[in-house]
């Protein structure tokens, strides 16, 4: 079954049978909200990635079962709730989003603090991850994807930047060595280790402490910031496929090798569009060894350059996919608003957005 013939039933199956049924057991009908809600819910179904509560807990007082609560950070991500007490007070004085996310009655919401326990575990099992890589599975395993388009964008943090330990490195000695003088060989540089590496070992070697980040934004402005980077895949239509978190000094073309092989185990797809900040000799030979073909807009480093040939050009200009993507996440999914501290949590938070953009965006795409 083709994707949108597979979604389009999906969504005829909710309209059928639980709208109505939601409309009968719920004592307000279902605003146009809480029907997209709903469906995002009902695509993602991150509760099916959730352990239940007896299987993690043999002794002590009852864990509070956390479906519910993943739903609910979910429903934060898609309804713009900055703060978990903005969502707490949503699903005390609102039945329908309290039943929507799995809770019967009002006393049955949990505290913050609960929430945030849960929020905790969430993090230290990397649930948005797993659940992100089981929709991409599901939905685009089997489609043969055009471009990919490969792009870092700032996340603010909400902690001080780490200080940067100072390496001491002996000075080499320049020149041709003595007779019978050993010279130790230079270190390899990270993108040569990377390419003999898988992207599991080549991602768990960054960095993704809070520390200062310095880019230039489309218009040629210098902006810093404190606190991460994250590197997004996006397809043509705008549906991420891949994301890595880093410190915001981590340089764009140190993630590029990880991403293109993480992408490459979850999808087929035929080109990789990257910006100048990709241009090495590294990355290009990647891309062609994992069959595909390298389109990345050239850096001059002081010299002329051949511009792209037309037809380069124009598959080039599908690159702002990923840019539209990274504006999604922190405009309408919370990608703006970071709340927590760590690397962990703030991966969460964020992948808890790209769940909401990703299912949002395929009912966009398919016209459901």
């Amino acid at each position: 079954m083709k994707l949108k013939e597979r979604i389009s039933w999906l969504m005829g199956t909710l309209q059928q049978s639980l709208f109505p049924h939601l409309d009968e057991c719920l004592p307000a009908p279902l605003t146009e909200q809480e029907e997209r809600l709903v469906k995002i819910l009902e695509l993602v179904k991150i509760e099916k990635y959730v352990p239940n509560s007896a299987d993690r807990q043999l002794l002590g007082r009852p864990i509070k079962e956390r479906d519910a609560i993943a739903r609910s950070f979910l429903a934060k991500a898609v309804l713009r709730y900055q703060h978990t007490s903005s969502l707490r007070h949503a699903l005390r004085s609102t039945p329908n989003i309290r039943a929507i996310c799995g809770f019967a009655r009002r006393r049955d919401v949990p505290s913050e603090s609960t929430f945030s326990r849960a929020f905790a575990e969430f993090a230290k099992a990397g649930l948005g991850t797993v659940v992100h890589d089981a929709l991409v599975k599901e939905h685009l395993s089997t489609e043969l994807i055009g471009h990919v388009s490969r792009d870092s964008t700032a996340i603010v943090g909400r902690e001080k930047p780490a200080k940067k330990a100072k390496k001491a490195k002996a000075p080499r000695k320049k020149g041709r060595p003595a007779k019978g003088e050993e010279r130790q060989p230079a270190e390899p540089k990270r993108l040569d280790v990377q390419r003999t590496q898988s992207a599991k070992d080549a991602i768990s070697l960054l960095p993704t402490v809070c520390d200062r980040g310095v880019k230039k934004n489309a218009k040629g402005y210098t902006e810093t910031w404190n606190g991460f980077k994250l590197h997004i895949d996006v397809n043509d239509c705008g549906l991420p496929l891949s994301a890595v978190l880093t410190s915001a000094s981590v340089h764009d073309s140190q993630v590029a090798i990880p991403l293109m092989k993480l992408t490459s185990g979850k999808v087929t797809y035929c080109y990789d569009l990257m910006d100048a900040a990709y241009d090495a000799a590294q990355i290009w030979d990647e891309s062609k060894e994992l069959d595909h073909v390298p389109i990345i807009d050239r850096n001059p480093r002081g010299k002329e350059i051949t511009p792209m040939a037309p037809h380069e050009a124009e598959r080039y200009n599908e690159r702002t996919a990923s840019e539209r993507c990274n504006s999604r996440l922190k405009e309408d999914f919370g990608g703006r608003n970071v709340m927590v501290r760590g690397a962990d949590k703030v991966m969460t938070h964020l992948m808890f957005g790209m769940l909401a953009l990703f299912a949002d965006q395929l009912l966009k795409v398919t016209g459901c």
